[in-house]
């Protein structure tokens, strides 16, 4: 035992002093025997096979991965499911009533290693100590194959846990609606890139975003995700976001990012989202589908890792009419064949099995295909060209499709080796921990903080300024103001005075969500979704405020809103991309100033929406304010700013 130990270090010595021309001329690219060189070495090693081995080439690591894997284990990877943390970081035990199984059973028995982290992060050690005890725990399974752990957006504002969850400790920044007010792509870059060291800090090695969907359609519930209605802008913006989680090549200090959602969630039928029965159909009445894909095109050329289709199934084209994981000339056809994207395509959450979310019944999202067995929904996502199935723990169906020769074990190889290339090349073979005292540093620290606050305040736009009502500058103390949508404290801190009624008041301070209809169920009402006017007592309601006091609306435009009479009766009206009410009250009292144009179209009703179609940008008639729109503050030397246009 002892000389072998010592010829196996030797070995291993050797390896290390050849890493340096191993880097350059990779084994992989040269014609190769039967196996590779070193992998032949190596793999009769079972203390080191061949996979351990980082001076390998990644193809050789995957390759001898690969053939040791039993199908069970091939099954595991093609899932990727929400994980949640336990108490003070430990692991979750699940929960029957939720529907939830264990951390312990989904890595030891199902052999998942790819996991969607669910909640708010608040304290950055805990949340990097709760990551390396679940990367031990996939040490202890026979492969040791490590945990991948990805998130959606977390460093925005947003009220919607369906889709995204608060900043909570990271550094808190606009939506992606608020980086596009601003066109810059050198922010986007710096925020995305910041974003990466605090996902890396605790253990986030996969981005289920960017969403580059087109906003086309102004009702659809998930605008707020997205760079708004110009492709253009949004390939643009997207290409700097793509670099700045990954950098310049994938590594091991990158982000991998999930881009979404192809071909284009924007043009939703009547602007109901694909998440429920209802709003499962994506129309192009304008033939515009092309236009779409415009961003799509831009982040396969940047280098997009992985790509999700969106749960909607497409009326009225060449396709066939179901759910685009469903569908093979969506997937095969037009995303690898005819766009030539090779990375991984991971379908949106819940394609196959029923389940509950928030308390609210959800059928699978089926759509086009609802009579179809479990069983034959699998096979048909896989058949399509998918290689990974999203927020589903199902992999003895995959086992069963392959015993009964549905699928062929050489279809699951083409995904899992995909797979597990990328768990290569973020080094999460060679080290799967994460430092807690440098997740504790890193994480919302200062200057990360300081940048996100004031792109939050650069992003506000001004829309109307009545008589240069804005900034107040130099208000008094005794000034009197009226508020609606934030604490009075905030004011109190500022040494001003709050009062109970606008009639009492000087100023009016309104912070407005947009308008919305309210939908039922615990998940489905967390989804701002139907008219973009407000009611009728609403506007009333409104409209008093407006008449008694000079009135600054701040409304916080997760879509378009259809609001005239806010912007004819308000002295000063601001829109606003996910902000903090610090960065209220910095923006409208002059010590930060905005900046943002508008990334969409805000209509004038509801009748004119109606009257587009939802595939087409720009299309609504006689918008209140267009796209591009937004002023300035009159600077002190006595110039108007203005910068209206495109």
């Amino acid at each position: 035992m002892g000389s072998r130990n010592s010829f196996c270090g030797a070995l291993f010595a050797l390896l290390t002093l050849s890493a340096w021309p191993l880097n350059t001329l990779c084994l992989s690219n040269l014609p190769k025997p039967e196996r590779p060189l070193l992998g032949r070495v190596s793999s009769d090693n079972e203390e080191f096979p061949a996979y351990r081995n980082s001076a390998l080439c990644v193809d050789d690591r995957v390759e001898d991965l690969l053939k040791r894997m039993t199908l069970e284990e091939k099954a595991g990877q093609l899932f990727h499911a929400m994980l949640f943390m336990g108490p003070n970081g430990t692991l979750d035990e699940g929960s029957e009533t939720a529907r939830r199984n264990s951390t312990d059973f989904m890595i030891g028995e199902q052999l998942l290693t790819h996991f969607n982290l669910v909640g708010d992060i608040t304290d950055a050690r805990q949340v990097a100590e709760f990551h390396n005890r679940v990367q031990r725990q996939a040490l202890k399974t026979r492969l040791g194959i490590p945990v991948t752990l990805s998130s959606d957006p977390r460093h925005h504002f947003t009220g919607n846990v369906g889709t995204g969850f608060n900043a909570g400790r990271f550094s808190q920044w606009p939506e992606t609606l608020g980086l596009a007010a601003l066109r810059d792509a050198d922010l986007v870059r710096k925020f995305a890139e910041i974003a990466r060291e605090e996902y890396l800090a605790v253990g986030l090695r996969a981005a289920l975003h960017p969403q580059v969907d087109v906003s086309t359609e102004p009702r659809w519930a998930r605008i707020g995700g997205t760079f708004g209605e110009d492709a253009h802008l949004t390939a643009e913006l997207l290409i700097a976001y793509i670099k700045g989680f990954q950098g310049e090549k994938l590594g091991p200090n990158s982000v991998s990012t999930v881009t979404k959602h192809f071909p284009g969630g924007g043009p939703m039928e009547n602007g109901e989202d694909s998440h429920f029965v209802y709003g499962k159909n994506e129309t192009y009445p304008g033939n515009n589908l092309d236009y779409h894909l415009i961003p799509f095109k831009a982040a396969i050329a940047a280098g997009a890792r992985q790509i999700m289709p969106y749960y909607s199934r497409p009326i009225g084209t060449k396709y066939e009419p179901v759910g685009f994981s469903f569908n093979k000339g969506i997937v095969t056809d037009l995303l690898r064949n005819e766009l030539g994207f090779e990375g991984i395509i991971v379908t949106d959450w819940g394609l196959i099995t029923d389940t509950v979310i928030a308390g609210q019944y959800m059928p699978a999202r089926a759509w086009g295909v609802e009579t179809l067995t479990e069983l034959e929904r699998a096979a048909r996502i896989l058949d399509a060209g998918v290689d990974q199935f999203g927020g589903e723990t199902r992999p003895e169906l995959i086992v069963q499709l392959v015993h009964e020769g549905i699928v062929s074990e050489d279809r699951l190889n083409i995904s899992v080796r995909k797979l597990l290339r990328e768990k290569f090349i973020l080094g999460l073979f060679d080290n799967s921990s994460v430092d807690l005292d440098a997740a504790a540093r890193v994480v919302g620290n200062d200057y990360f903080v300081r940048l996100g606050n004031e792109a939050q305040r650069r992003a506000y736009t001004l829309l109307t300024n009545k008589n240069d009502i804005l900034p107040l500058r130099n208000i008094e103390p005794e000034t009197k103001f009226y508020i609606e949508g934030f604490n009075a404290t905030f004011l109190r801190n500022r040494n001003l005075t709050v009062v109970a009624k606008p009639e009492e008041a000087d100023y009016a301070l309104l912070r407005l969500a947009a308008p919305y209809g309210p939908r039922p169920g615990g998940f489905e009402s967390g989804f701002h979704a139907g008219s973009l006017e407000f009611l009728a007592d609403e506007r009333k309601r409104q409209a008093a405020i407006y008449s008694s006091v000079p009135t600054i609306v701040d409304m916080m435009l997760d879509r378009p809103a259809a609001v005239p009479e806010v912007a004819e009766g308000a002295a000063a009206m601001l829109a606003s991309f996910g902000s903090s009410t610090e960065a209220f009250l910095d923006v409208i009292s002059g010590i930060a100033e905005p900046e943002g144009r508008l990334p969409y179209d805000l209509p004038r009703s509801n009748a004119a929406v109606e009257a587009g179609m939802e595939d087409v940008p720009f299309d609504t008639r006689d918008p209140v304010f267009k796209f591009g729109h937004g002023l300035s503050y009159v600077n002190r030397c006595g110039d108007a700013g203005n910068r209206t246009g495109h």
